[in-house]
């Protein structure tokens, strides 16, 4: 019953909770997800601490690799550990990675150290200049052609059955990577939704998948930076459940990526290009 809890870092805890209402108070076991310190260490070199939920975490450190410019490939990545620190006062967890060097210069040379949270994507910048607002342009495959017209209604209809962890606790986002008839191949749960993309960029990379043949299904609204994490790695579409920001308009009007948010059973929107 220790919110602080480490065994087998399931992602969520069981504690006992106290249910108010009606006038009467019923006391049962319930699940809340777990938010962890996990430091992304770069030869040796600690650059982001994220709050985010400790598991996956070698798919996440991959992801965050990639979708932050740091390297360019899975092949720039030498190594990988993941390391837990049972700490009773504030348990965390280490992933070190090796780059190589030239990705581990152009890292030192970006002078930017973040301080990751689970609402805020760009914490710790230190000025606006260093905001990177010019994605790579998404390469036209004909992906979107292709696409199932109930494709998104497909997607938005299983996500459910692959959120395992926000069914426990209410209280996590959750990346799907769909296929052209809107099925999920893939699927991460966190705390924080950019950390579930990260997740689930990570696993593409791993797994040698081509991320130009399929769409990225979120739990959550549309911020640039997801926008941005996408194009990057050259998904063609980003459909979520809630609603986009204005800069994630456009920045996925300048990326040739399609957005559509609202996205339902019964529909979505999508946004004209300007």
């Amino acid at each position: 019953m220790n919110p602080l809890e480490t065994t087998g870092q399931p992602g969520v805890i069981e504690l006992r909770v106290h249910r108010h209402g009606s006038g009467t108070v019923d006391t049962r076991a319930d699940h809340v997800g777990q938010e962890w310190p996990v430091a992304l260490v770069f030869n040796g070199i600690s650059h982001a601490v994220m709050m985010c939920t400790p598991r996956d975490l070698e798919a996440f450190a991959v992801g965050f690799a990639i979708s932050e410019g740091i390297v360019a490939r899975n092949a720039d990545i030498q190594d990988i550990e993941v390391v837990f620190r049972e700490d009773t006062n504030l348990p965390h967890a280490e992933v070190h990675l090796t780059v190589v060097q030239q990705a581990f210069a152009g890292l030192k040379d970006k002078r930017r150290a973040l301080a990751g949270r689970t609402g805020c994507g760009v914490c710790g910048i230190e000025s606006i200049d260093l905001l990177d607002l010019q994605p790579e342009r998404v390469p036209d495959t004909g992906f979107i052609r292709r696409l199932a017209p109930d494709a998104i209604a497909r997607a938005a209809r299983e996500l459910p059955q692959h959120q395992v962890l926000t069914q426990l606790t209410g209280g996590l986002h959750a990346a799907a990577w769909c296929d052209a008839q809107g099925a999920i191949v893939y699927a991460f749960e966190d705390v924080g939704r950019h950390n579930a993309l990260d997740k689930l960029i990570g696993q593409l990379v791993l797994a040698r998948a081509d991320t130009q043949q399929g769409f990225v299904f979120l739990s959550s609204r549309a911020s640039y930076e997801l926008v941005r994490k996408a194009a990057r790695v050259g998904i063609p579409m980003l459909a979520t459940i809630s609603a986009p920001s204005s800069l994630a308009i456009a920045i996925a009007q300048r990326a040739g990526l399609r957005l559509v948010s609202f996205c339902r059973e019964s529909g979505y929107v999508d946004y004209e290009t300007a």
